[in-house]
């Protein structure tokens, strides 16, 4: 590993090896990642950013960024690399009037929901709040109001994920939101879960953009449970009157319907996705929801017949609708692809002792298997180990090529390549 002493016209916080402060920094969201940087350069401006990319090119150092740690792979993390950190670039500015938001490159989604909600106002910012804000809006941004408004960066960038720079800042158009939330789920057991589903499916195209329509396939205590239902951000009289709809698809064995404001919602999936599990986990976009497609989807990556497994080791999965306001953008008119995805799939898998990676690891990519037949591509934030062959699956061809060719101008040596790398293209003749 390289030694560094100093950086030059770096004038935030340098973490060098040694100690608590540099373990707690390299350790990010995904237990199973464990790399040491040479260096972590904590940035507290822009200019400390282009000091830090400068010093680890000058080095020869690979430079990997960091803003909350979500990367499955971890890719913020190098190994005897330059870590630049932007997380205490995380302040966030409303303008209540305009209806903006400029939020710091190191923001954590959290922050940006809580300014904006302040004057009642929102963007789409996924669903566990201590996400990092660049990550998500580089790569896309699903999240909870994207039916009502887009993705994330339909609503600042256009996506790229992280190949072509570091973002120091963000400006977010706003909308306003009524603050209230509705969550819904009709909980079945797996054989009399088909039939549900089923329905569900034929909701999909015809819901109101308010319901983000949901499904699930994971195990609570220890048998496997399926549920059907839907997350609603607005009016919560009307969210309870679609209610109607959904109990029509069958009697479950429970019902669950819980009301909260839009912050709570935010963060009710952060214990669940915390800190300093091991994970891996797979995903797919599905233009079509075939009948084989469900019963893969609940068969989670097992034999059909025969299958009596340890279910508390067994991977979870679910469907998130997409539609509405994400497909009124032309597929060319951003980075981001497959805009007329019908449902987003992933399957994943937590647990905490390294003597169970293998099993876990091996288990999701069987679920995750099952599944790709009926696939059309991949959301780029979902991508874990695919390498090349999974940035091919979230890009269309000619699309990719634009990407590429972009590549080449703006970094050539593919200096930033700790991502869901686009290669740049080669220099013309």
């Amino acid at each position: 590993m390289a030694t560094v002493t100093r950086v030059p016209e770096f004038g935030g916080e340098l973490i060098l090896p040694g100690g608590d402060a540099y373990d707690r920094n390299r350790a990010v969201w995904n237990g199973i990642v464990d790399r040491r940087p040479a260096a972590i350069l904590r940035c507290a401006s822009p200019g400390d950013v282009v000091a830090a990319v400068r010093f680890a090119r000058e080095s020869g150092l690979e430079i990997a960024v960091k803003c909350g740690g979500h990367s499955v792979l971890g890719l913020s993390v190098p190994n005897g690399g330059v870590m630049i950190d932007l997380s205490p670039m995380s302040a966030v500015r409303v303008d209540p009037v305009e209806r903006k938001a400029w939020v710091g490159g190191g923001s954590l989604l959290r922050n940006l929901d809580l300014a904006a909600q302040e004057h009642g106002l929102a963007t789409t910012a996924g669903n566990v709040s201590h996400t990092g804000v660049g990550g998500l809006t580089l790569g896309g941004g699903m999240g909870w109001l994207a039916r009502q408004f887009g993705l994330a960066c339909d609503n600042g960038l256009r996506g790229g994920g992280g190949n072509f720079g570091i973002v120091t800042e963000f400006e977010f158009r706003l909308q306003q939101v009524s603050g209230r939330a509705l969550v819904v789920d009709l909980v079945f057991d797996p054989a009399k879960a088909r039939d549900a589903l089923l329905g569900w499916r034929d909701l999909l195209p015809d819901a109101p953009r308010a319901a983000t329509l949901t499904a699930s396939a994971t195990t609570s205590g220890d048998r496997p449970v399926v549920s059907v239902g839907y997350v609603w951000v607005g009016e919560v009289d009307q969210g309870l009157a679609y209610l109607s709809t959904l109990r029509e698809l069958g009697t479950p064995a429970a019902e669950l319907v819980k009301e909260m404001s839009y912050v709570e919602l935010q963060s009710v999936g952060d214990d669940p996705n915390g800190h300093g599990r091991r994970r891996y986990s797979k995903g797919h976009y599905l233009t079509e929801l075939s009948d084989s497609a469900i019963d893969a989807f609940l068969a989670r990556g097992l034999p059909t017949i025969g299958t009596d497994p340890d279910w508390s080791r067994v991977p979870n999965g679910g469907f998130q609708a997409y539609g509405g306001a994400i497909a009124d953008v032309e597929d060319d008119d951003s980075a981001f692809s497959h805009r007329r995805t019908l449902v987003e799939f992933g399957c994943g898998t937590t647990w905490m002792d390294p003597d169970e990676d293998g099993e876990r690891i091996f288990a999701a990519r069987d679920y995750g298997a099952a599944l790709q037949p009926f696939a059309n591509g991949v959301y780029v934030n979902a991508l874990g180990d695919e390498g090349q062959d999974g940035v091919r699956r979230a890009y269309p061809a000619d699309k990719l090529a634009r990407l590429a060719e972009l590549k080449r101008r703006y970094d050539p040596d593919n200096a930033l390549h700790l991502n869901q790398n686009i290669r740049p293209a080669a220099a013309p003749a």
